[in-house]
């Protein structure tokens, strides 16, 4: 019996640690998915350094004990039936990402559906973790507009600087064709 208690406890201090890690994370239903479908779903999360895990509902109310999170009602009517989380400790959106897009054009009815995401010590509805969450720009994406935005003024004021230069090489070019056209 001891053991058992054990097992839990140190089950619900890794879900704890995780939830603590995250930046965001999302709560599915996997009812109906085959194993190979879940399969790959875990390997490319894997891939994108997203941890996966079919919990216990009772252990996440443990786990989620002392936070924010456990006195929210709409969490704790998403915590019904088989729940797997997928936890994103870097890139809030990837988890979301993922999922959305491992079953982007199925042929076959998704059996797998977002019950609610977790983020910033909110509750994100399953349309807002597939419609907002999934589609922010990834940390890369973030990035690269970062990057672009702090080049553009000395891109510009490069061009502005040369512009002069190259106006007034224009300028006498055409003035020595001109010059050199009438010699002819």
């Amino acid at each position: 019996m001891t053991s058992v208690r054990t097992f839990k406890e140190e089950q619900v201090a890794a879900i704890r640690s995780r939830f603590d890690r995250a930046t965001a994370s999302a709560l599915v239903n996997f009812a109906g998915l085959n194993v190979e479908t879940i399969t790959a779903l875990r390997e490319q999360l894997r891939k994108a350094g997203v941890d996966y895990l079919v919990v216990k509902n009772t252990l996440v109310e443990k786990a989620v004990s002392g936070t924010p999170y456990e006195t929210n009602e709409e969490l704790k009517a998403h915590l019904k039936g088989p729940t797997a989380i997928a936890w994103s400790y870097e890139d809030p959106s990837v988890a979301a990402k993922v999922i959305k897009a491992f079953f982007k054009g199925a042929d076959d009815d998704k059996k797998l559906t977002i019950k609610c995401g977790l983020m910033d010590n909110q509750v994100l509805s399953a349309k807002r973790v597939e419609g907002e969450l999934a589609n922010l720009p990834g940390k890369d994406e973030l990035r690269a507009m970062l990057l672009a935005t702090l080049l553009a003024g000395p891109s510009n004021l490069v061009r502005q600087l040369t512009a002069a230069g190259q106006q007034l090489t224009y300028a006498l070019s055409a003035r020595e064709r001109s010059l050199g056209g009438d010699q002819a």
